[in-house]
């Protein structure tokens, strides 16, 4: 399970996504992300679905491996559905026992889980078609306008570089230490779920001790580097508009037009 998570993940290829300015990604999947809640009918799932399976294509990244972590998130889709399958009043459908599902409920169910699957898949082709510090730099630019507000546009974006970067390493140390674990006879799936939990506590102590580890020692590097933040300093490579950006940025106007256009789609 913990190897399905692609978050923080980069995937080396050489595509045109892979080449695009990493600001047009930044601000296409947050465009994306908002799509998928604007649109409320079939016409709207259709076209981001045809936008999503295009940057996919295009992105030269497989399918098997960006499908991978929708696995990882499988169980938080199930409860969604569940809940919005029982709980959302309405006229009734299907009755199980004292349960009763209904014809709103199921919609919802539905659009939920969709919306979810896409909205994970759609931030992994960003996560994983752009480094953490192209990542950084893009957002550090596009928050650029809230530094005459004082706001440590640069920390912050440190802050979520790192963290991205630090998701892969603490998933493979995790892994590490239950296979040790495993080694020494404990078992992590069998018994009942709160079994299952109560086995899960002996590898938070290694756990939280390597990362605070891991914290001080990128401390201790970046105070010998004499990092002092965002102020006055350079990059080594600026970002710099292209061609193909600006063609980015007209195909995600005409994209969030036609999911807004699809509201008023009946």
């Amino acid at each position: 399970m913990l190897r399905d998570i692609t978050l923080g993940q980069y995937y080396q290829a050489d595509s045109i996504i892979h080449r695009l300015d990493p600001r047009v990604k930044l601000i296409g999947t947050f465009a994306y992300i908002i799509a998928l809640f604007v649109s409320k009918n079939v016409w709207g799932y259709l076209i981001a679905t045809i936008f999503l399976v295009g940057v996919i294509k295009l992105s030269k990244v497989p399918v098997k491996f960006m499908l991978k972590g929708m696995k990882a998130i499988a169980f938080l889709i199930v409860i969604t559905v569940a809940f919005n399958l029982f709980l959302t009043p309405g006229e009734a459908w299907i009755s199980i026992w004292k349960l009763t599902i209904t014809k709103e409920g199921a919609k919802t169910a539905g659009t939920m889980a969709l919306r979810l699957a896409y909205l994970i898949v759609g931030s992994s082709v960003m996560t994983l078609t752009t480094t953490p510090n192209q990542l950084t730099d893009a957002l550090e630019s596009v928050l650029g306008p809230l530094k005459k507000l004082k706001v440590p546009v640069h920390e912050i974006a440190m802050m979520m570089s790192i963290a991205l970067r630090f998701i892969p390493i603490l998933m493979d140390e995790t892994d590490k230490i239950m296979k040790a674990q495993i080694a020494r006879g404990a078992s992590f799936d069998s018994g009942s779920i709160i079994q299952r939990a109560k086995s899960l506590i002996p590898l938070l102590v290694p756990l939280f001790i390597s990362a605070f580890r891991r914290a001080n020692d990128l401390a201790m590097a970046m105070e010998a580097r004499c990092y002092q933040g965002g102020e006055k300093r350079t990059k080594m490579k600026p970002l710099k508009y292209v061609r193909t950006d600006y063609i980015g940025y007209i195909i995600l106007v005409i994209f969030f037009a036609g999911m807004i256009a699809t509201r008023y789609i009946h």
